[in-house]
C-alpha cells in the first residue's frame, strides 16, 4: 500500500483530534517537567486512548535527575566568576601574583568547559549523581502484524516539556539573545582558557613584546568572560515550564495517531510490527530514549527483527520540514539509509522542500538510539534559528499549526508504508 491509497479523511480527522487533545492535555495536566507526576498523568491519559486500538500497552520505569542536564548553566558561571574575582584579588592587591591568578582561571575554565562538553554536547550523565533522582516512564504501545514479526518500526515522541530559556522568551520575533549569550559565554570560556595558558607560558619563557602584552593586559579579558557568564547564569528559568504544545506534544501525538490512523484505515501488515513509544526525559538529556535503548538494545540489534526508530519532534514550521540525518550538534550520524527512506516518503507525500539536515546545536532522541547501535532518524519541522516559541511559555496550544501537523502525519504514514514494503 502507498500513501496515495491511504484515506486522506483519516489523516485530517487525526489532525483535528490532535489539536483538541493537545489543548486538553495542557489545560488538564499543566506543566510537564521531566519525571513529574504531571508527565506520568498525561502518559496515563494517552494509554487509555492507545488501549482502544493496540494489542499491547505498558509502562517501563527508569530513574533520572531532571535538573542535572542544564544545571551547568548555574554552576559553570558561578565557579568561573568566583575564579576571576579571586584571580583579580591575587593579581591586583598585596598578593601581586599574576602567575597564580592565571593558573586558577585556566584550571577553572578548563574544568567548566569539560563539564559543559560532557553534559550539553555529549549528553553524558556527568552531573546526575549530584542531583535529586525521580522516576520517569516510557509508554510503549504495540500493534502486531497478522503473521510472524519480521520488521518493526517505532514511532517515538517525548511528552515532557522544557524549562524556559529566558533569552528566547524575552527576545522580539526573530531577534533573541540566545546566540550572542551562548557564544559569549562558551566562546569566552574557551578563549579565557587559551589566554590563561599563553599567559602562564609568557611568565616562564621570553615571548618578547607579545608576552609582555599578555602579562599586562590579558586579565581584563577574563573580566569580560565573567560578565558573559552572568548571561549564562540567567539563561534557564527552572521555575517556569514551557506548555510544550509544539515541542513536543505534536511529536507525541504523531506516534499515537500513527497507530490510530492505521486502525481507522483498517491497515494490517503481514509481518511489520508498529510501535508507539511515548518517552519522558528528552528535555533532561534524552534520558527516556537512553533508558529504552539500553533495555531493548539486544532485541533491536540482533538481526532477527529489522528494527528502525522514527523520532518525531516539533511539527510546526512547515518551511523547515527536515529529516535530521546528523544529530547531537553534528557529532552523531543517524542512519543514512533510513533517513533517505523518510526523505523519499516526504517527497512522495508532496513535500519536495524536505531535506536531510543537521541538528547543529542540541540533540534529538534519535541520537540516543543511534549511539546504542539502533537504526534511527528524526523528523522535525522547526525554525532552527531557533523559533520564538522554542523552550518558553509561547509554546502553547494557540501556536499549533494544523497544516504542519498534517504534513508530519502524512510523512509518518508514508514512511511506515514504505518501510513495510522495502
Amino acid at each position: 500500500m502507498k500513501l496515495n491509497s491511504f484515506p486522506i479523511g483519516v489523516i485530517k480527522e487525526n489532525v483535528d483530534f490532535t489539536v483538541r487533545e493537545i489543548t486538553n492535555v495542557i489545560k488538564k495536566y499543566g506543566p510537564r517537567e521531566s519525571g513529574s507526576d504531571n508527565c506520568f498523568a498525561a502518559q496515563k491519559h494517552l494509554k487509555k486512548e492507545l488501549d482502544q486500538f493496540c494489542d499491547e500497552t505498558h509502562f517501563e520505569e527508569y530513574t533520572m535527575a531532571p535538573k542535572a542536564f542544564l544545571h551547568f548553566t548555574k554552576t559553570v558561571p558561578v565557579v568561573i566568576i568566583l575564579a576571576v574575582v579571586l584571580g583579580f584579588v591575587i593579581s591586583f592587591t598585596v598578593f601581586d601574583s599574576f602567575f597564580a591568578a592565571q593558573c586558577i582561571v585556566g584550571a577553572v575554565t578548563f574544568a567548566s568547559l569539560f563539564v559543559t562538553v560532557m553534559e550539553f554536547l555529549m549528553y553524558k550523565k556527568f552531573l546526575d549523581p549530584l542531583h535529586k533522582k525521580v522516576t520517569g516512564h516510557n509508554l510503549v504501545a504495540v500493534r502486531k502484524p497478522r503473521g510472524e514479526v519480521k520488521k518493526r518500526i517505532i514511532i517515538s515522541g517525548h511528552i515532557d516539556a522544557a524549562y524556559e530559556w529566558r533569552h528566547i522568551y524575552y527576545g522580539k520575533g526573530k531577534f533573541n539573545l540566545f546566540a550572542p549569550s551562548m557564544a559569549g559565554a562558551i566562546g569566552g570560556g574557551v578563549l579565557s582558557f587559551v589566554i590563561a595558558v599563553i599567559t602562564v607560558a609568557a611568565g616562564v619563557a621570553d615571548m618578547g613584546k607579545f608576552g609582555e602584552f599578555m602579562l599586562n593586559y590579558s586579565y581584563y579579558f577574563h573580566i569580560l568572560t565573567a560578565v558573559f557568564m552572568v548571561t549564562l547564569y540567567l539563561f534557564v528559568d527552572f521555575k517556569t515550564i514551557s506548555p510544550g504544545a509544539n515541542d513536543n506534544l505534536t511529536g507525541t501525538y504523531a506516534a499515537v495517531c500513527a497507530l490510530r490512523m492505521l486502525d481507522m484505515a483498517g491497515v494490517e501488515f503481514e509481518n511489520t510490527e508498529v510501535v508507539a513509544m511515548i518517552n519522558d526525559g528528552e528535555e533532561a538529556g534524552l534520558r527516556g530514549a537512553k533508558a529504552y535503548a539500553k533495555k531493548h538494545k539486544e532485541e533491536m540489534t540482533d538481526g532477527k527483527v529489522e528494527t528502525v526508530v522514527l523520532c518525531c519532534d516539533t511539527l510546526t514550521d512547515l518551511e523547515y520540514m527536515n529529516i535530521y540525518s546528523r544529530d547531537m550538534t553534528g557529532t552523531v550520524q543517524n542512519s543514512k539509509e533510513f533517513s533517505q527512506l523518510v526523505l523519499d516518503s516526504a517527497k512522495e507525500a508532496g513535500y519536495s522542500n524536505a531535506k536531510l539536515a543537521n541538528v547543529f546545536f542540541g540533540s534529538s532522541d534519535a541520537a540516543a538510539f543511534t549511539q546504542a547501535g539502533i537504526t534511527a532518524t528524526c523528523l522535525a519541522a522547526m525554525d532552527p534559528t531557533p523559533a520564538d516559541y522554542y523552550h518558553n511559555r509561547r509554546d502553547n496550544y494557540d501556536r499549533l499549526v494544523p497544516e504542519a501537523i498534517e504534513a508530519g502525519y502524512k510523512i509518518v504514514i508514508s514512511s511506515i508504508l514504505n518501510f513495510d514494503v522495502q
